[in-house]
Parts: structure tokens; C-alpha cells; sequence
């Protein structure tokens, strides 16, 4: 196993920070839980995620408000920063990612391409929310989003 990951990195300073985090995954359907796994001994800093590929999930699950759903859609920096934000408040976690998009390789528009993502991640009361547009098929745009939210994650970790 390559511990050199950068998922071993966001283990290594959770736990020097003493913080817990949680996943809110839509198009990543819980592949960055599943990375964060590839850590052994990561339930004392994760323990819980949530993966809201529905509309009425993400407001069930997470607190999503409907009228940002349908002001903003679910493919918006909106919802991405509103996912990570329930998801923290939902696992009482101080640290939350969320990542929200168009993987393809249908599902896009002009407005909204396919590729596109937002995520996002909650930290200490903090949101930031980033915007990509990957290329790709399918399971390429998910794995770049994983990679993607893992580094804004490190990144917030990092000013924590």
C-alpha cells in the first residue's frame, strides 16, 4: 500500500490537530470515505459519512435547504458549502468535505458541463468552497474530484 498518499497526509494532521472529519459526497458516491480508509486506524478521526446523490438526501441528511436547491441546483457552490456545513453539524465533527458535480457522461449542459464539481470543506467554523472542471470519463472526474477535495482538506488542515 503507497502510505505516501496524500489521504495519509489528512490523517497525519487530524490527528496532530485533534480534530474529527466527515464526508458529504454526491457525485463522488462515498469514494472519498473510501479513500480515507485506505488509513489503518482512522476511526478514532473519522467515523461516519454520508453520500446524498438525491435532492431530498441532501436536505433529509444533511439540512440542505430545498430553496437553495432549487434557486442554485445541486451542482452549485451553494449546496456544496450548505453539504459541508450539515454534514459537520449532522456527525458533530469540527472538519467536513463535501463534493457535489456532473460526472458524466450524460447530465451536462451548457451551463453546468459535464465535470463539473464543487466542494467544499468546512473547518473550525470556516467554509471554503472551490470550483473544477475536470476532464475525462466518469471515473476519472470522481477520482480527480477525491484527489481535489483531499487537497483543499490538507489545505484548510493546514491553517487549522
Amino acid at each position: 500500500m503507497n502510505e505516501s498518499g496524500i489521504e495519509f497526509e489528512v490523517a497525519a494532521l487530524l490527528e496532530q490537530k485533534q480534530l474529527h472529519v466527515t464526508t458529504a459526497e454526491s457525485c463522488t458516491g462515498g469514494l472519498i470515505a473510501g479513500t480515507l480508509v485506505n488509513v489503518p486506524g482512522i476511526s478514532s478521526r473519522f467515523g461516519e459519512g454520508y453520500v446524498t446523490y438525491s435532492n431530498a438526501a441532501k436536505e433529509k441528511l444533511l439540512g440542505v435547504s430545498h430553496e437553495t436547491l432549487e434557486t442554485y441546483g445541486a451542482v452549485s457552490e451553494q449546496t456544496a458549502k450548505e453539504m459541508a456545513e450539515g454534514a459537520a453539524r449532522a456527525a458533530g465533527c469540527e472538519v467536513a468535505v463535501s463534493a457535489t458535480g456532473i460526472a458524466g457522461p450524460d447530465g451536462g449542459t451548457r451551463e453546468k458541463p459535464v465535470g463539473l464539481v464543487y466542494m467544499g470543506c468546512f473547518c473550525n467554523g470556516e467554509t471554503c468552497v472551490e470550483k473544477h472542471l475536470f476532464t475525462g470519463d466518469r471515473s476519472e472526474v470522481r477520482a480527480q474530484s477525491v484527489q481535489s477535495v483531499l487537497t483543499l482538506l490538507k489545505k484548510m488542515l493546514e491553517k487549522a
